[in-house]
Parts: C-alpha cells; structure tokens; sequence
C-alpha cells in the first residue's frame, strides 16, 4: 500500500496530479483545495490513501493527515464514494466542515458536485454525532494547535476556539446534549463574530435551541 508521496509534481488536472518520484509518475486524485497547494516544477508531499478494486487501483492524495482521516469518515455514508467525498472536502476545510455537519448545514454540503438536498441530510443525519469527537485543527488551516470539536480536549488554542469550547461545556452541564449544544454555539459564533464572550454566546445559544424545541 502506499501511504505517503513525496516527489516533483509533473502535471495537474481538475481533479487529479501526477507526482513524478525517482522517473515514476503516480495518479492521484484531490480535493481542488489539495490541489491548490501543489505546483507544476516544484516539490510537493501528499499523504495518500490506496483504494484497489478489481479493475483499478486509485490514489488519493491529501496535504494533510486531518483530511484524509475525515476522507475515510465521509466514505461512512451510504451513498458517498471516494469523488463525492473528495467534492465535498473541496469546499472547506475538515473543521469547517465538520462544523457545518454538526451545525446541520446542509446548504454548504450542497455546494459540493453530487451532493443533492437528501445526501446531505443523510451525512449530517449519519455524521452529526460522530464529528463531535472528531480531531481538527482549531482556528482553520495553518492552525498549530489540535483541538476537538465540542468541549472534548478543546486548546492548546487560545482564544475564539477557547471561548466557544467553554460555551459548549455550560451547555453540556445545563443538560442539553453534546452535539445539539455544539450545533447552537457553532451558529452563535458565526453570527457574533470573532469578539464574541462566553456569555454572548450562551445567550445566543440558549435562544437557538429554544427555537429548536418549539419548532
């Protein structure tokens, strides 16, 4: 299996790059996003994830670990295969991602190609809990520290990340449950900003999820 490419990068395509190493040239396919971090002529490194079928074998490459692990998370869901979870990693990053699944947003899930109004449904329905453990890189990409989404392990990040991890924990010890608390400070803090306080957010959130109990 391979599990890792590093190497010159000999051609890109919508979907694909050809990674030159030692005189052999390696298919994988990305995500546009992975693909917008490698160029032609210069050195690049791809950690990749090996599919054998039958009649092919594909590569799928990733700029980093996170990505292809919420890859392998995406593939979970009926319906979902290896084109459709690479579309939908194009349009953000794992933690935004998995924030708008925890937030049930389905409409930044049907911005990828292929994802229609119910696949979205059945990944958020399907994904909702699960990435609330899921490990992501706080504060975006280029993030140095490593948090999960929710009040699980959340820092070494300080700030915004800190803030909005606290907001979820008094949620959590009020009684509401992990992702549901998670989802209704993920749309607060959206709202508020990046100023946002702890008790902004909890107001905020306390009115999202009365909202939700009423509807």
């Amino acid at each position: 299996m391979i599990a890792k490419l590093r190497g010159v990068v000999d051609s890109t395509g919508d979907d694909w790059v050809v990674i030159d190493v030692g005189g052999v040239g390696y298919l994988v396919f990305a995500s546009t996003r992975t693909l917008s971090r490698v160029s032609v002529g210069e050195a690049a490194v791809l950690i990749v994830e090996t599919h054998v079928r039958e009649d092919h074998i594909h590569l799928y490459g990733f700029s980093a670990e996170a990505e292809r692990a919420f890859f392998r998370l995406l593939l979970t869901v009926q319906g979902v295969g290896a084109k459709v979870a690479l579309a939908i990693l194009s349009v953000g990053s794992p933690d935004d991602i998995a924030r708008a699944i925890a937030a049930a947003d389905r409409g930044m899930l049907t911005r990828a190609t292929g994802v229609g109004p119910k696949l979205a449904g059945r990944i958020v329905a399907e994904l909702k809990d699960k990435v609330v453990a899921f490990p992501v890189h706080a504060g975006g990409a280029g993030a140095e520290g490593v948090s999960r989404i929710g009040p699980v392990s959340v820092a070494p990040v300080a700030g915004a990340c800190d803030v909005s991890g606290d907001a979820v924990s008094a949620l959590v010890n009020l009684g509401y449950g992990r992702a549901d608390a998670f989802a209704a400070v993920a749309v607060s803090a959206r709202d508020l900003g990046e100023n946002a306080t702890v008790q902004g957010l909890l107001s905020a959130s306390l009115r999202y999820l009365g909202r939700g109990l009423q509807a």
